[in-house]
């Protein structure tokens, strides 16, 4: 039996698990798909917000001015990319100008440090191919962007480098109350478990009507993204956010940590909480939006387009709490933006709950919160190259042209904790297929690997769910 099982690997699921792991507890990380990080997690917008959005005395609004300065130290232990780059709310008019100053007093509340109202001049001076139409800007210079799917993979490895086992492809079907524990089915097997941290995203409504009374619904919120080429990445410098208006908060402008460049997202309210498809019509509406911000983005540059579901809640606020009449039994759930920005706050939040139920718990001497060094091959000198090449030949051989990844990273992100055992799985660990050509080129180089890494026939591997078949057998053999 295990002390604490964690449903969801997330990032808020992985941050609760390997914040769990610093503890003397036998700690179980449960997940329904192939890999960490596979819901909103890999389809978000990757901003760690300032803070000054939220409204004051919110859930959002307090773990959000408490997680943003964590993300320093957590980043660094675990090799993960993280820039403080600022962002910049733009008006074009003196109504928007408005909005810009009472998000000021927002921010002031919730001690949001170092903001200012910049005039048109002093934006146009950070920010010098934004549109001739801007008025002015709210600058927060403690906003950046961080690889979310990347910080989760990481968060999960250091758990299990300190003891917390993890179960993928283990949807968790039914739960019920046992005297002092929760019996959780997964497919034919049961796991037991004295207390239940559910972060299921979209699903947090589901999970918690097994166990307790439904207090909270959670409705999916589809937002659609281009991501362009980096040769687009230098268009703009900051986050640049326009200003909320009557009809929403419109479209965000931002370099990604990799060097790319982020449009989106819209919002779309929908029923089916698997729909992860683009639409054009969406899209382009998307586009159209952005040209407000700037006209010199080139969409033609674009690589791909993706969308994400948030888990929008009954509550307009994130809901952490433990279930009503289901004691040990904690929702982390509608954890919508500012989400990824408040994530250890939150996790730290959950963590003071568990131990209002179960007591003062006993910290781990040997809790280790650093992980194995990644290396990016590209990045390094070309005489730590040469070195590097010398004690493992697998690093001389570029598989992905675009990005400049080689086998002996691939072969890395495969055999860690918590490593990859699809395409898309190594993709968001070291980069192949994230390039222009979108694995046009390494695609079948990446299975073969993954087929010898894992000892697994090459029709075994799939993209990235379990049914996400590539190849189905020899092209003479099916003739």
């Amino acid at each position: 039996m295990y002390d604490v099982a964690v449903i969801g690997a997330g990032i808020i699921g992985t941050f609760i698990a390997r914040e769990l792991a610093r503890y003397d507890l036998n700690i179980v990380l449960i997940e329904k798909d192939t890999d960490i990080a596979n819901g909103t997690t890999k389809a978000n917008s990757a901003i760690v917000h300032a803070g000054y959005d939220a409204t004051p005395g919110t859930l959002k609004a307090k773990l959000n001015a408490k997680g943003n300065p964590m993300f320093d130290k957590v980043c660094q232990e675990l090799y993960v990319p993280f820039k403080r780059i600022g962002s910049l709310v733009i008006a074009t008019n003196e109504d928007e100008m408005e909005s810009i100053k009472e998000l000021y007093k927002k921010g002031t509340k919730n001690g949001i440090p170092n903001m200012e109202i910049l005039n048109r001049d002093e934006v146009r001076e950070r920010e010098p191919n934004l549109n001739k139409e801007i008025a002015g800007a709210l600058y927060a210079p403690t906003a950046g962007i961080v690889g979310p799917w990347e910080l989760a993979v990481a968060l999960a490895e250091n758990a299990a480098d300190n003891g917390v086992e993890i179960r993928l492809n283990s949807k968790v079907t039914d739960i019920h109350k046992a005297e002092d524990r929760y019996c959780l089915s997964i497919d034919k097997e049961t796991l037991e478990a004295r207390y239940v941290v559910n972060c299921t995203g979209v699903y947090a409504g589901e999970i918690n009507n097994m166990v307790s009374s439904k207090d909270f619904e959670i409705f999916p919120r589809r937002g659609q993204y281009n991501i362009l080429d980096k040769n687009a990445g230098s268009i703009i410098s900051h986050v640049i956010f326009q200003a909320p208006t009557k009809l929403g908060k419109g479209t965000l402008v931002t370099p990604t940590v990799h060097g790319n460049l982020l449009v989106g997202p819209d919002a779309e309210d929908i029923d089916d909480k698997e729909n992860t498809s683009t639409t054009r019509e969406r899209i382009e509406f998307v586009r159209s939006i952005s040209r407000k911000t700037t006209d010199k983005i080139h969409f033609g540059s674009t690589i791909t387009s993706f969308s994400g579901l948030r888990a929008r809640p009954s509550t307009d606020d994130f809901i952490i709490e433990e279930a009503k009449n289901a004691k040990g039994f904690i929702n982390v759930a509608g954890i919508e933006s500012p989400g990824l920005s408040a994530a250890p706050a939150i996790a730290e939040y959950a963590i003071d709950i568990l131990k209002g139920i179960i007591g003062e718990l006993r910290e781990k001497k040997n809790f280790n919160s650093t992980r194995k060094p990644v290396i990016h091959f590209m990045e390094l000198s070309d005489e730590e190259k040469a070195k590097l090449i010398e004690e493992d030949p697998r690093y001389g051989r570029v598989i992905c042209r675009c990005e400049g990844i080689t086998e002996g990273e691939i072969v890395d992100v495969i055999n860690r904790n918590a490593g990859a055992t699809t395409v898309d799985a190594v993709k968001r660990r070291a980069r192949p297929g994230m390039g222009r050509c979108q694995g046009g080129f390494c695609g079948p180089r990446v299975m073969e690997i993954l087929a010898r890494e894992l000892n697994k026939d090459i029709k075994e591997i799939v993209k990235d769910n379990k049914d996400s078949y590539i190849l189905t057998g020899e092209t003479k053999s099916l003739a």
